[in-house]
């Protein structure tokens, strides 16, 4: 149950704080339920992994979707890439990591802080 509302929290967080805010703010996210919601690291990292990887993967495919591929599929050939999906993909997976690196390192600081006491 901590895991799913993590993942939902995040992703919440996400999505608001970056309709205002700069791409960053999915690290600030994943950082505060990360430190919040206590997890094992590798659950704290699997959840933000996954809330990263929705935000930024359906918002790449609703950006994609507006302009007729034209971009991501532009923005692909220079990566040597296959299409504007492989764009979509590795533009998920970049947010999926900086929002699991940013709950891993929540998980381990609390788990330092509560060592400490």
């Amino acid at each position: 149950m901590k895991f799913i509302t993590a993942v939902l929290m995040t992703t919440l967080l996400s999505y608001v704080g970056a309709l205002f805010l700069p791409w960053w703010i999915i690290a600030v996210a994943g950082f505060l339920v990360g430190f919040v919601v206590l997890q094992h690291p590798f659950k704290a990292f699997f959840s933000g992994f996954l809330a990263g990887f929705l935000v930024w993967g359906i918002h790449a495919f609703i950006i994609d979707q507006g302009n007729d591929h034209v971009l991501a599929t532009r923005v692909a050939g220079v990566f040597s890439l296959n299409g504007s999906f492989m764009m979509i993909i590795v533009t998920a997976l970049v947010g999926a990591i900086v929002a699991g690196l940013s709950a891993l390192s929540a998980s381990f600081l609390k788990a330092k802080i509560a060592a400490w006491r």
